[in-house]
């Protein structure tokens, strides 16, 4: 089981690069923005396949060319470091 996030610092990159705290939930979360469905469909099916090597899923949700996700971990009830881990391997994709 996941520990809940203690050191919040780790949160500061992401949250320079386009992520933001969700209000009312321990959680975090970032539009992502692609030029039409298929991109930002092959990338949701790229980001499913490492969420699944992680067994880490994230909350998302797509309407055409935008991708919404955001990032909790239920076991720990709020952040943790996987959602950490999952959101800077996101953004590399």
């Amino acid at each position: 089981m996941a520990e809940k996030l203690t050191d919040r610092t780790k949160l500061d990159p992401l949250l320079a690069n386009g992520w933001a705290l969700v209000d009312g939930r321990d959680a975090i979360t970032k539009s992502f923005v692609f030029a039409d469905f298929i991109e930002a469909f092959g990338w949701m099916t790229r980001a499913a396949l490492i969420a699944e090597k992680m067994n880490h899923h994230p909350e998302w949700s797509n309407v055409y060319k935008t991708v919404e996700v955001s990032l909790t971990t239920h076991d720990a009830d709020g952040l943790s470091d996987l959602d950490v881990k999952l959101a800077g391997k996101l953004d590399a994709l």
